[in-house]
């Protein structure tokens, strides 16, 4: 199992949590603001990191922001706790590089689904192609790069394996259960709500900016990329 970071101020969810992982078989160690934080991230590195965020000084949009400036950081797969139902917030720790959030109040068999799931996608798997073209847009697996009109695009690990299972089924409608298997992994143990899938696709076009406009949303059932 993973070794896990939990950012969180209020004991008692940082304590419901520590003892959710633990009993999940991870190693998990909890902090309560930022300092303690960075200061315990300069001598290890997590599996994935737990962030709340309302937080007293630095807040959690401003620690993901700065773990994915670092480059020895910015590959540690971050889950969003938050009690903020504003979907644009939502979408901006996404769109900051979040790979996905969990609402309070939360359940634990909901948290667990989500940490496992995105532990099944940072941990990797054998892909068909290397390199996948269409138009102005292409991707490469091995540098998991993405380009759109000749400049390189900077996408999260989550917006980057939407868009390769998008084209690697470029043409045909993709529903978003589809997706939440092949993309989130969630057919083992649920994962998240399909909108989150909506989401997600919103902050990929707004980034692949003109190139955006070949993912087309097919109504009442998904997505496709043509």
């Amino acid at each position: 199992m993973s070794k896990v970071f939990v950012v969180e101020d209020e004991a008692s969810i940082r304590e419901l949590v520590y003892y959710a992982l633990k009993s999940d078989g991870h190693t998990v160690e909890g902090f309560e603001s930022a300092p303690p934080f960075w200061k315990r991230l300069q001598s290890e590195k997590p599996g994935l990191i737990l962030l709340d965020i309302m937080l007293p000084g630095e807040n959690g949009f401003e620690i993901l922001r700065g773990l994915k400036k670092a480059k020895d950081t910015a590959h540690i797969p971050v889950i969003m706790l938050t009690a903020i139902h504003d979907e644009d917030k939502r979408v901006e720790g996404l769109d900051s590089g979040a790979d996905d959030y969990v609402t309070k109040p939360f359940s634990v068999s909901e948290l667990l689904a989500r940490v496992r799931a995105v532990l099944r996608r940072a941990s990797g798997s054998q892909k068909e192609g290397i390199q996948l073209s269409l138009g102005e847009l292409s991707v490469n697996v091995e540098t998991r790069i993405a380009t759109a009109q000749g400049q390189e695009v900077e996408l999260t690990f989550l917006e980057f394996e939407l868009l390769y299972c998008l084209l690697r089924h470029k043409d045909i409608a993709m529903s978003r259960d589809q997706l939440l298997d092949l993309v989130w992994k969630a057919g083992e143990d649920g994962g998240p709500a399909d909108r989150n899938v909506d989401m997600q696709v919103r902050s990929l076009r707004k980034k692949l900016g003109t190139c955006g406009d070949m993912i087309k949303t097919i109504r009442g059932v998904g997505y496709k990329i043509n």
